[in-house]
């Protein structure tokens, strides 16, 4: 994917003929923001032209982020609000290319649950080549659980346990969810209430395996690793795990680096398209990051007041007094401050890292890394202007 345009650093004039890209940044009142100009007026000014790439073996370096409509400056300050932070590592990509990096980013743990963005990745190849039908339900597939599901609860589909609404409150192989929120079981029937669940999304796992036949993590290193040339995965480090006596499916873990989380969002940044060979199905990537639940039906009630609702799961930007810059974007959401963000009207991918176990168990909120994205997204107007925020008004 290339462009004939090309970012200019914050105080030029864009052009009559300026591109969408532009209307976007106009349109989130960021006047004196970074601008749209030809590749000639680029050029003049002494910076390199920087069409949209893939990286190869490595990531390319922005080295005038100023090229690039960024701050320096800016991107300092990012650097510093870091330090003082539990983060591990973070990587920034515009147009393929690194804008921002900090830690280590080559350090492989685990991603918590950003693993359930990754596996709808992997549904979205076998619901295209048919092997799997979203409207199967449990009882069809043959699923069941610790002590019996029941008839009402079998009539879940695939789509419902994507969406996490299955209305099944069975106990989960491990923690880390709102299963403590539930409903009573058996009081809400498939499909019509939300609940982030572990039991729907490791049940999703098993469903997986059953009906390709192939294992989750075999999926992942012919479909994500070795076409996105991932530098650091390792496959042997891979099982599933969690407690059989609660539930008979297992949690589906994925050890990733921070530069291979951001392949793992470029792709989607890129509709599924990885240089020119189709990764995941374009349609499947705008169908399950748009909000099939809005924010305000989500449950418990107190993530109404939170920036996300939910789509196949990936957690949606849906507020309806968001900037406009976030209308499509979406993020993996993990344990602890793991995250993979993908904003398209900026062309951007932000992977964020902590360290999952560490003895002090420090942590980054996500409330704290919207904190972070804030001050990134100031680094694009040079803190000229106001810089639209990721965060509800109050």
């Amino acid at each position: 994917m290339t462009t004939s345009t090309q970012l200019r650093s914050c105080g030029t004039t864009a052009p009559r003929q300026a591109s969408l890209f532009l209307v976007v940044l106009l349109a989130i009142g960021c006047a004196g923001c970074a601008t749209v100009r030809p590749q000639a007026d680029t050029a003049a000014a002494g910076c390199p032209r920087l069409d949209a790439t893939y990286p190869a073996a490595d990531w390319e370096r922005i080295a005038q982020p100023e090229c690039a409509g960024w701050s320096p400056a800016g991107l300092d300050q990012v650097t510093q609000k870091l330090s003082t932070m539990a983060t591990t590592a973070m990587m920034v990509v515009t147009g393929g290319r690194v804008l921002f990096e900090y830690g280590d980013l080559e350090a492989v743990s685990y991603l918590a649950s950003v693993r359930k963005s990754i596996l709808s990745m992997l549904y979205g190849i076998y619901v295209e080549r048919g092997t799997i039908d979203l409207d199967e339900t449990l009882a069809q597939i043959g699923i069941d659980d610790v002590a019996g599901l029941t008839d009402a609860e079998k009539q879940a589909t695939v789509r419902h346990l994507l969406m996490a609404k299955s209305g099944v409150y069975h106990e989960a192989s491990n923690a880390g969810d709102d299963l403590a929120s539930a409903p009573a079981r058996g009081s809400q029937r498939p499909g019509a209430y939300y609940l982030y669940s572990n039991w729907d999304f490791n049940a999703l796992g098993t469903i997986f395996e059953l009906k390709t036949g192939r294992d989750i993590y075999d999926a992942l290193d012919e479909h994500l690793v070795r076409p996105l040339g991932m530098q650091d995965f390792d496959r042997s480090t891979h099982r599933r795990t969690g407690n059989a006596n609660r539930s008979v499916h297992l949690a589906y873990h994925i050890n990733l680096s921070t530069r291979d989380m951001a392949r793992i969002g470029y792709v989607m940044l890129r509709r599924g398209e990885w240089n020119g060979h189709r990764i995941v199905p374009r349609a499947w990537v705008s169908e399950s990051t748009r909000p099939h639940t809005r924010v305000h039906q989500m449950n418990p009630e107190r993530r109404r007041s939170g920036a996300f609702g939910y789509g196949y799961l990936w957690w949606v930007f849906d507020r309806p007094d968001q900037d406009p810059v976030f209308n499509g974007a979406y993020t993996g959401l993990g344990a602890v401050g793991q995250h993979i963000l993908v904003v398209p009207a900026l062309d951007l991918v932000v992977v964020h890292k902590t360290r999952p176990g560490r003895p002090d168990n420090a942590s980054v909120s996500h409330g704290q890394f919207l904190e972070v994205i804030d001050l990134l997204l100031k680094a694009r107007c040079a803190g000229s202007c106001a810089a639209a925020s990721l965060r509800p008004a109050a």
